[in-house]
């Protein structure tokens, strides 16, 4: 079993993330979601992006990393999107996090100020078409977990649905590419927990 902090994308703590979170709890995980919003979730991007914008992303990294002062190591950390770079800046601020998991997103360590931790493994998962998906990003990770000395796996999927495993979003939602994805999500779970 692994503990798990769970950082939603832009648009806050969607369905598709509370789903994510009782998948994953009803395999044995212990689920913290983080709501870096207080409550508040967006329907699309440009409205969710004004607000990160306003916020600051240095302030939602901070938030990010307070939420998780309580939770023991051995924590894997787990994003969706925006929630990817955060999900990094954690593993690489606080001690003691096994893993870290980045669905539909992935932020250059070097652009959020981190190094990468030794020795902590990490998933990527993006689609192939994702108008978001930023290759530079994924490879700059690649590059980082590499240098510490941990392996990383990297999937790719058809399509080009950005939050691909959130029923909610249905001009997004893949369930096949979904239905591939959550097995090798718990088999990291699984290796790193």
């Amino acid at each position: 079993m692994a503990t798990i902090a769970l950082f939603h994308s832009a648009l806050g703590v969607r369905p598709g993330v509370l789903d994510a979170a009782q998948m994953l709890g009803e395999h044995g995980h212990d689920v913290h979601v983080v709501d870096q919003y207080d409550g508040l979730v967006f329907d699309d991007y440009e409205t969710a992006l004004e607000h990160v914008t306003e916020v600051g992303f240095s302030a939602l990294m901070g938030k990010a990393l307070e939420a998780t002062t309580d939770i023991p190591d051995g924590v894997v950390t787990v994003g969706f999107s925006n929630g990817g770079g955060m999900a990094e800046f954690v593993a690489a601020s606080r001690p003691g996090v096994s893993g870290v998991v980045m669905l539909s997103g992935a932020l250059d360590p070097a652009e959020i100020g981190v190094v990468w931790p030794q020795g902590v493994p990490a998933q990527i998962h993006d689609t192939v078409d994702d108008p978001w998906r930023e290759q530079d990003s994924i490879d700059a990770v690649a590059a980082a977990v590499k240098s510490a000395g941990a392996e990383v796996e990297i999937f790719d999927y058809p399509g080009s649905g950005h939050l691909f495993t959130d029923a909610s979003k249905t001009d997004e939602y893949q369930p096949e590419e979904a239905a591939r994805l959550w097995p090798r999500v718990l088999d990291f779970l699984d290796r790193v927990g």
